[in-house]
């Protein structure tokens, strides 16, 4: 699952297992990404509160939808397949649109976000998330500006930057340490938004 040790759910004690308590999905299914910090429990804590608080919180107003579309295409520009598959298949779950979400996907995957059936301010979010991804130090204000004129609000922009950046992150834990899917549920998430403490995987 991994390429450093993990300790699985039947044999977590102490404040590890209370962590595994909060992210379980059916069956106490424990993510990989989540169980690969095991050996240090804090920084389980404080990747699914920021995961939580990106992508999952009533406070945000993009369509949850189309955060996990940044993040299947971050995913996809880092050669992320692990976040790639998690997020598109909770991606198609929250779109209820497979052939859309297929659509989308296969634009993500020819590298070509502006033939996606997405909007013109989501291509511009796509756009941003490309450069931030791939050239972060080239970013310059007028990249900003950019999502201004296609119409989202400086707070939107804070949730699409918080988005791409969390999924790098994301990707970064998953490729250094050799996460697989073998074992996970795909497509699960914290779905009770309004509760950030709420961490359960549904």
């Amino acid at each position: 699952m991994s390429w450093i040790k993990t300790i699985p759910f039947d044999q977590a004690s102490g404040r590890l297992k209370k962590l595994y308590d909060r992210v379980t999905g059916p069956g106490n299914n424990v993510d990989n990404i989540m169980m690969v910090h095991s050996l240090r429990p804090h920084s389980m804590e404080g990747h699914m509160a920021l995961y939580k608080n990106v992508l999952h919180h009533s406070a945000n107003t993009i369509p949850k939808w189309f955060l996990e579309v940044l993040g299947v295409w971050v995913s996809s520009l880092n050669r992320c397949a692990y976040c790639v598959e998690h997020h598109f298949s909770g991606l198609q779950r929250l779109l209820n649109d497979p052939d859309r979400g297929n659509a989308i996907r296969s634009a993500i995957e020819a590298g070509s976000p502006q033939s996606a059936p997405l909007d013109a301010a989501q291509i511009a979010a796509m756009m941003y998330a490309r450069k931030l991804t791939e050239a972060p130090s080239d970013m310059v204000a007028a990249d900003v500006e950019a999502l201004r004129l296609a119409g989202w609000d400086d707070g939107e922009i804070l949730e699409i930057n918080q988005v791409c950046a969390y999924f790098s992150y994301a990707n970064r834990t998953v490729l250094g340490l050799g996460c697989s899917t073998d074992g996970d549920v795909l497509g699960l998430s914290p779905n009770n938004s309004d509760d950030p403490a709420d961490w359960g995987h549904r």
